[in-house]
């Protein structure tokens, strides 16, 4: 028989802060965490702004030495994941190893130090190189500095699904644990692409938003006037556990995990199925995994980029599968605050989405003003609202064709 899995909780790192609570008060007050880029001069860049954090060295749980070891986007990740564990309560100290885990995707991995190692290569030779680089840029870093730290030994990987990245972690936990392999696993994505290769990458592949002198309004998921995604930065962190366990050491449950969808469009590399076809998969499968029916998901947090394609291939995806029921739904994007994390976005989004469903009230779409003719559903224009959510989904679709949905519902 199938465990049941629940989110004891929650933990990350975003350009609008690290506290749980402040920046879930930011999203439901429409606060966006786009500005000029700082970290490094944007003079021969076309896009200048980003969902960048600044001023951070270590967080706030690593001191300086710890920090130098790492990069930022594992950086990342250890704060959200302590943060994560601190919240849940639980004391791995009392924890069989064996049955505790992590999984942490990223899209991309260390860019920084990639970056950093190169210039030196380039510039001073072979015999310069750090011994760290490697352990320092490798995608797994942020998921094997995460289980040394506590001294877990269970299920340990790093998933790299691009944009997806988070949200397959997050279900493939999910799925470690439902089926008995563990009891516990620290489950998101991390992402530190906020770099001169970074954004020049996504540049080039012109796909950024160019509203440098307005960027609080520059991602508009859904909006005509939309014209790209903002990259930004940080990671996304739940702490997932065996339902019993968890009401066996008197956790508070935030939420619970019911079902995981994935697919792929197999189209295109970058560009999604124009049709929808493959996220619709994803989210049937949720919906199936879950046990529940389309009549009975309240609230979807949407992939909702602020890209030309993306944007309307997500509200096609909504409408095949829950055809009339679509527009009973509320829908939303809190990237439209957060800009778009990549790998991280769907660790971001499932706790945004489990806080919706505890909280009862569906973080706003900011932005969106004069909505996409096609994009005709509810996606809760500009302000918060109180709405009963039993069941919710939240959608992370990635470059490559990769479509996750994840069912959340109210314990």
């Amino acid at each position: 028989m199938s465990k049941r899995v629940v989110i004891t909780g929650l933990g990350w790192v975003t350009s609008l802060g690290t506290s749980v609570d402040g920046v879930w008060k930011d999203l439901l007050a429409g606060k966006s965490g786009i500005k000029k880029i700082e970290k490094f001069d944007t003079t021969k860049y076309s896009t200048k702004i980003a969902g960048e954090i600044t001023k951070y060295d270590g967080g706030d749980h690593l001191d300086r030495r710890a920090a130098k070891r790492l990069d930022r986007f594992a950086q990342y990740a250890m704060n959200a994941s302590i943060d994560a564990v601190n919240d849940s309560g639980i004391d791995f100290d009392q924890e069989d190893p064996y049955r505790c885990g992590v999984i942490i995707g990223s899209g991309i991995g260390g860019m920084k130090e990639f970056e950093d190692g190169h210039r030196k290569l380039m510039e001073k030779g072979p015999d310069r190189l750090s011994p760290f680089m490697v352990p320092k840029l490798m995608c797994n870093a942020a998921a094997g500095n995460v289980s040394i730290h506590y001294g877990l030994r269970g299920p340990n990987c790093a998933l790299v699904s691009a944009c997806a990245s988070a949200a397959h972690a997050i279900g493939e936990g999910y799925e470690m644990i439902r089926r008995g392999s563990c009891d516990v696993i620290l489950g998101g994505g991390s992402e530190a692409a906020v770099t001169p290769l970074g954004l020049g990458c996504f540049i080039a592949l012109k796909a950024l938003s160019k509203r440098n002198d307005d960027p609080t309004h520059a991602s508009r998921p859904f909006d005509k006037d939309r014209d790209g995604f903002v990259l930004s930065e940080g990671a996304g962190i739940v702490l997932l556990e065996e339902y019993e366990h968890a009401k066996a050491r008197g956790a508070e449950i935030h939420a619970e995990l019911l079902g995981y969808g994935q697919s792929a469009d197999g189209i295109h590399i970058t560009a999604p199925d124009e049709e929808g076809r493959g996220a619709a998969f994803a989210m049937e499968y949720a919906l199936k995994d879950a046990g529940i029916t389309t009549n009975d998901i309240d609230y979807i947090n949407a992939h909702g980029t602020s890209t030309g394609l993306g944007d309307v291939a997500e509200t096609r995806a909504i409408k095949r599968t829950f055809g009339e029921d679509a527009y009973k739904l509320s829908v939303s994007s809190t990237k439209s605050m957060t800009g778009h994390l990549l790998g991280a976005s769907g660790g971001i989004e499932a706790i945004a989405t489990a806080l919706a469903v505890k909280n009862d009230v569906m973080p706003p779409t900011i932005n969106l003003e004069n909505p996409e003719d096609e994009c005709d559903l509810d996606y809760v224009p500009n302000e918060a609202r109180e709405k009963e959510i039993t069941y919710a989904l939240s959608n992370s679709f990635g470059f490559g064709g990769h479509n996750t949905s994840l069912a959340i519902g109210k314990i």
